[in-house]
């Protein structure tokens, strides 16, 4: 069946109160960070529903939620399908990230205590430690946001929690980078030192060049890709037209 989810996707734990839409939405993201739904997919609404046992209706209300973060493209009479990778999309969502949290962190470094730093230590620790493509997104914006929550700004942190979703997609590339995973894991370690020392003009510069190589490299591979995709269609194309005439 097209679409089908993995029974750990159909089974994973969510907030007791989330609508049923918002229950599919979640595993919807969830398969498509992790690569179970590729881009360009169609997402076939009458199979997600019997799948979840629903109605139609929180199924497209789970599209639309999905559309408006930029996972889904819907079109008229065509349905909903898995949006595809943008190397433009990619390197702005991170030139996004890197002005909001460079001012998050430049709010938040005088009020962590003690207590936050450490809890802080612990998740940056989680996510260097965490071999998991889809395990790691989840700590590494746990990571990132611990940074950030004593400066007690719920709209800015809604906004970078709003980025991370979108860029969910786009970090699991990078995690298939050893070596840049491990220059990303460097990297936090020194956003994390400048907190300790109060450092403000160090932390927010550290955090918006940490973002902002991240989405260079993302933009950087994925244009690539596009080039070799578009490169390697006249091949195909005189291949074909040569088989034509031989024939």
């Amino acid at each position: 069946m097209k679409n089908e989810l993995s029974p750990a996707f159909r089974e994973a734990q969510f907030e007791p109160r989330q609508s049923t839409s918002r229950y599919i939405a979640d595993a919807l993201r969830s398969a498509i960070v992790e690569g179970t739904l590729l881009p360009g997919e169609p997402l076939r609404q009458d199979a997600i529903a019997r799948q979840f046992s629903v109605s139609a209706i929180p199924v497209r209300e789970a599209f639309r939620q999905l559309d408006s973060e930029g996972w889904v493209t819907i079109e008229q009479n065509r349905g909903a399908s898995v949006s595809l990778q943008s190397p433009d999309e990619a390197r702005e969502i991170y030139e996004i990230r890197a002005s909001l949290e460079s001012l998050a962190i430049g709010i938040a470094i005088e009020r962590h205590t003690d207590a936050t730093l450490a809890e802080a230590r612990e998740l940056l620790e989680a996510a260097a430690n965490e071999p998991d493509p889809a395990l790691y997104v989840v700590r590494n914006e746990q990571f990132h946001m611990s940074l950030y929550a004593p400066a007690e700004r719920p709209h800015l942190m809604e906004l970078i929690g709003t980025m991370h979703r979108r860029g969910e997609r786009y970090l699991r590339l990078k995690f298939g980078m050893p070596t840049f995973k491990g220059q990303s894991d460097a990297e936090h370690e020194a956003i994390l030192q400048a907190l300790h020392a109060r450092d403000t003009e160090a932390a927010q510069t550290l955090v918006a060049r940490h973002l902002l190589a991240t989405g260079e490299l993302v933009y950087r591979f994925l244009h690539d890709a596009q080039k070799q995709a578009h490169a390697s269609q006249p091949k195909k194309r005189r291949r074909s037209s040569t088989t034509a005439k031989s024939a």
